[in-house]
């Protein structure tokens, strides 16, 4: 028999009581073992270690798993361990928003590294301020006013007759709720494919309506804007019931392989809390025609107040977001609208829809009412992801007027280079006629000697 054979047989009983010899036999205790701390501030934890063996141990340190989201300094010399035990506190600084792990690395005197199985789990959220409470409540209270005055503006007898040929919202409702839900849910899987936190982001994004901003960018383009609001209505009574339709759905997948749990209850509040605004409107455009007429006219500023507010207020307060900027964040925010703009103007194009209308559908498609989205992501999930899911909303806020902005730019040198050359032809017409009316008016010895009578 191959003499090999017997070395294998004895190897393979062998490893085993020679893993169990050389493993390691001391233990870390934490206290507590899980530690919510806010951002910028320290907690203090209890360490106690045991089944050390003295002279052996030539340092301990605490170490943490991500130094981004917190700092641990602490070093403990071997000689302070005592009897194979030490037990001591240390303090946690939290840095950034997320989570991590802590746990014990002991360096031996020949200089073998062994690190604990117990570990620290270590969540960063944000520090409750004052502004952050003013910010979630205004958009909370400017978002109602806005359904309100949806409700107010919603005109019964025009979705009526947009029925009879409904060509151009559909392509608006299906833009708004098949293809931007896909597009986020892909380019989510694809910029971020190991943080299932950004997907959220980016999905609740791409599900959410259209909002004034749509109605406010079609009137600067000089699209359709009665399509435009019309659209915008629709979606919005339509995403109370596709919203959640997508998010127990394909959003379901996220929350899955990311183990969160899907909000049920808390995305059923939310969507009541959209219909009651709207309710309300439709109520006083029934009963209080006056006051309906005055939210009617309103319904455009405050719109565009909620853009500003949202865009402004989110960045000043929310400036340690742009910490969390990086390349797929950029790429989120451009790409999500940009190629909604993109696929709406080529979807109108396909059905011949004239070109203040597909404006007014690419415009639709493309926008997003990015308050709801900060708004529902903040009021269904958890912290510290509540917050870290902000940053694409608000990525894809900034991102989404420049090319809207650029395109109103390329129109108005436009429309000025068009005027310049009206002007220029209306000056050489006017030019024309006054040395016609000249010739008119010169007396008869001049015409003769300007032009000479023909000889017989």
């Amino acid at each position: 028999m191959c003499p090999m054979k017997y070395f294998l047989l004895l190897a393979l009983f062998a490893a085993p009581i020679f893993l169990f010899a050389h493993a390691a036999s001391w233990n870390a205790v934490f206290t507590p073992d899980h530690v919510t701390i806010e951002m910028h501030r320290e907690e203090e934890i209890k360490l106690d270690l045991t089944g050390l063996q003295d002279g052996e141990v030539a340092e301990i340190a605490v170490k943490v798993a991500a130094d981004h989201v917190a700092e641990v300094h602490k070093v403990i010399p071997g000689r302070e361990i005592n009897g194979g035990s030490w037990s001591g506190y240390f303090n946690v600084t939290a840095v950034f928003l997320g989570k991590t792990d802590l746990f014990v690395e002991i360096t031996m005197g020949n200089n073998q590294k062994e690190t604990s199985d117990e570990k620290l789990s270590v969540t960063v959220i944000r520090e409750d301020r004052v502004v952050d409470h003013v910010f979630t409540y205004t958009v909370a209270i400017l978002v109602s006013i806005l359904y309100i005055n949806f409700g107010a503006a919603l005109d019964l007898k025009l979705l009526k007759t947009i029925v009879l040929c409904p060509v151009g919202p559909a392509i608006g409702v299906f833009g708004q709720f098949v293809v931007m839900p896909l597009l986020s849910f892909g380019l989510g899987r694809l910029l971020f494919p190991d943080s299932h936190a950004m997907q959220l982001g980016m999905f609740f994004t791409g599900i959410s309506p259209a909002g004034g901003a749509s109605n406010v960018w079609t009137a600067v383009l000089n699209g359709n804007i009665n399509m435009s609001v019309l659209m915008t209505t629709i979606s919005t009574i339509a995403a109370f019931g596709l919203m959640p339709m997508w998010i127990f759905t394909l959003g379901k997948v996220i929350f899955d392989q990311g183990n969160l749990a899907v909000p049920y209850e808390r995305v059923g509040t939310f969507a009541i809390c959209l219909v009651i605004p709207l309710f309300v409107g439709l109520l006083i455009q029934r009963y209080l025609p006056r006051v309906t007429r005055i939210l009617v006219l309103v319904l455009k500023p405050v719109s565009a107040l909620l853009i500003l507010f949202i865009v402004i207020f989110a960045i000043v307060t929310n400036l340690y977001l742009f910490e969390l900027f990086s390349w797929q964040i950029f790429v989120a925010g451009m790409g999500l609208p940009w190629l909604g703009f993109l696929i709406g103007w080529i979807l109108a194009k396909v059905f011949k829809q004239a070109n203040p209308d597909a404006l007014a559908i690419a415009v639709e498609t493309g926008i997003q009412n990015t308050g709801i989205s900060i708004f529902l992501l903040r009021f269904t999930l958890p912290q510290p992801e509540g917050d870290l899911t902000t940053v694409v909303p608000v990525s894809v806020a900034i991102m989404t007027p420049i090319p809207l902005f650029a395109l109103f730019l390329i129109l108005k040198i436009k429309e000025r280079l068009n005027r310049g050359r009206r002007e220029l032809i209306e000056e050489k017409e006017t030019a024309d006629l006054s040395i016609e009316d000249s010739q008119e008016t010169l007396p008869q010895e001049e015409k003769n000697v300007k032009n000479p009578p023909e000889m017989p």
